[in-house]
């Protein structure tokens, strides 16, 4: 994984059941350009989109992602829905979650283990609803959506569009315009990542966590995740914005924000969400900040 990176246009990639990769040096949006080829029938199920470099990287809510050239991962998944209900795919940005977060921590720990890393910097860590942080600094973001491929005679079938973006081996000084703290895994590890190979074990892994999935349904996540996250029991707010932009994600119209205890992850992935004003809400799609 410390080892010295190959050019980007040699990588050697796969996505689910072996379909070849896709690279492209750079690409206003990978999300988008597979939402729009899969809907038309191009690609099958397990396609996978990789960029070197993005100039409209979003994540959730249309949220800026940064994507600076030759330093990070940003890569999209066609995660086939074969025996898995429709109702439940929400969850498998959990699942996507907690498995890149242990990958993250193995890593973490082996830095650690060979006297490198910043031990200051605190445990990788997941937060609802599939945040990865190290800290209370988040470095990978997930953003998946049910799409619809079409297929022979006008059939269509579902499947997630999950949209991955990796802080790897980028600078703070990549991060400046948005004026907050960024972390790295380069922080992390004390040491440049080689990104094909992180992103050969990153698949990988969620292709058998999705075979889990398919198989166990979420329990067994949500007790891995309760033995992660760091969270539980702590304050935070809860923010719903069915308009959310950048610039007004905290405030404006559309926005609920409510206060209190977050309580517990319940079986079925939402959070139970303990108020200041007494009550308790199980509350299955909105941000939150601890």
């Amino acid at each position: 994984m410390f080892s010295e990176e190959r050019k980007f246009c040699d990588w050697e990639l796969s996505g689910f059941n072996g379909v070849p990769a896709r690279l492209f040096d750079t690409i206003e949006s990978t999300h988008s350009l597979m939402k729009s080829l899969a809907a038309a029938g191009e690609i099958p199920p397990g396609t996978l989109f990789v960029a070197d470099s993005q100039s409209a990287g979003r994540g959730r809510h249309e949220r800026t992602w940064s994507s600076p050239a030759g330093k990070n991962l940003y890569f999209n998944i066609l995660i086939p829905l074969d025996g898995i209900p429709i109702a439940s795919a929400p969850q498998i940005t959990q699942v996507a979650a907690l498995t890149f977060a242990e990958v993250f921590r193995q890593l973490q720990d082996d830095a650690n283990t060979q006297g490198l890393g910043n031990r200051d910097i605190g445990k990788v860590t997941v937060k609802w609803p599939n945040d990865i942080l190290c800290g209370k600094h988040k470095f990978c973001g997930i953003l998946a959506e049910l799409i619809y491929i079409k297929c022979a005679a006008g059939q269509v079938t579902p499947a997630i569009s999950m949209g991955i973006g990796i802080n790897v081996n980028s600078d703070a000084c990549d991060y400046a315009h948005l004026g907050r703290d960024v972390t790295t895994l380069k922080d992390i590890a004390g040491r440049q990542i080689n990104r094909e190979k992180l992103l050969q074990v990153l698949v990988a892994s969620l292709e058998r966590a999705v075979g889990q999935f398919r198989a166990f349904g979420i329990s067994p996540w949500v007790s891995a995740w309760r033995k992660m996250d760091q969270f539980i029991g702590m304050r935070g707010t809860i923010i719903v914005n069915n308009h959310c932009t950048d610039e007004n994600r905290k405030g404006g119209t559309g926005v609920q924000k409510k206060t209190g205890r977050i309580a517990d992850m319940r079986d079925d992935g939402s959070l139970l969400f303990e108020c200041d004003d007494g009550t308790t809400e199980t509350v299955y799609s909105a941000d939150l900040e601890v």
